[in-house]
């Protein structure tokens, strides 16, 4: 049974997720700097003291056992708590420090509204003590590291409302709907086609809950494939396949090599608004209300209450 948690499991289980998250134990060498060797004698350290196999390593590869999983979501849990205590620590000592966990839906840099740089700068020069992370995930992933404390700061398309998350518009963005070569569409004339005839082509949309989707599901339009950020849609979009929705400001360069067109963009076209997210309670430390204050500013705000 797992008794008082030490420093030193802790070290552990901070290895055990940079080894989840590279995806195997090479990979984590180079990320963690430490050799093979003594990598794997961390592993075996861990699953011994927690008494459960975490992973399983051999000629087969990599692969996180369903009982790691379980355990990489708890330690996830956990280096939060962690996180958010040191935090609350340096907040009363009136310092930043420590690490501040940032995500973000894909596909922000090339929009020109978006001005996330210009807040990481101005951020960084109030508080260059602080690690920022940033990671890119999908919405819903930051939605639930919100949630358990995993990030610290979410920006997302708003989509829907939770009473545990504070919310501050920052930019729009313009979706419009594209079709690849191959399709029937392309290069076809659009003049005359309307929401319905878009109904006789398969669509390729977002797998969770967005703009996206709830467009196209007041659209009944027949979603036939599915992705789960920008990237993916676009790749199933250039099959030639599929119909979908991409920002305007990404699809301008596959656009413009020929590869995507526009679909009669003055009628197949909405936007959504980006917002910052963190959660209500506790109040965000020191270092996370310097980050939003910085985003709000960059985006034409004042800053957070």
């Amino acid at each position: 049974m797992l008794g008082q948690l030490s420093d030193m499991d802790l070290r552990l289980l901070r290895i055990f997720k940079s080894v989840v998250e590279c995806g195997g134990m090479s990979a984590a060498e180079l990320e963690l700097n430490i050799s093979a060797s003594t990598l794997s004698r961390h592993m075996k350290d861990l699953e011994e003291r927690l008494g459960l196999v975490l992973c399983r390593r051999g000629r087969a590869g990599f692969a996180t056992t369903a009982e790691g999983l379980k355990v990489y979501e708890a330690t996830l849990q956990l280096l939060g708590g962690v996180d958010l205590f040191r935090s609350q620590i340096d907040d009363i000592h009136d310092r930043m420090g420590g690490n501040l966990e940032v995500a973000v839906f894909d596909k922000t840099v090339t929009n020109p509204a978006a001005h996330l740089d210009a807040a990481i700068r101005a951020f960084h020069r109030q508080a260059p003590e602080v690690n920022l992370q940033l990671h890119v995930s999908s919405i819903n992933t930051i939605e639930r590291g919100l949630m358990d404390g995993r990030f610290q700061v979410g920006i997302i398309p708003a989509h829907r409302a939770s009473a545990s998350l504070v919310y501050r518009d920052l930019f729009a963005e313009h979706m419009q709907l594209y079709c690849a070569a191959g399709h029937p569409l392309y290069g076809a004339h659009h003049g005359d086609l309307d929401w319905e005839g878009l109904r006789h082509y398969p669509f390729a949309g977002l797998g969770e809950h967005s703009p996206n989707m709830e467009l196209s599901h007041r659209a009944h339009l027949p979603r036939k494939a599915t992705g789960f950020d920008q990237e993916a849609i676009a790749t199933l979009i250039l099959s030639g396949c599929y119909l979908g929705f991409l920002p305007d400001h990404y699809a301008q360069a596959l656009e413009a090599a020929g590869r995507l067109q526009a679909v009669a963009p003055a009628r197949f076209h909405y936007d959504c608004q980006f917002v910052a997210m963190w959660r209500l309670s506790p109040q965000p430390s020191r270092a996370a209300q310097a980050f939003i204050d910085c985003l709000v500013a960059a985006h034409g705000g004042e800053g957070a209450a």
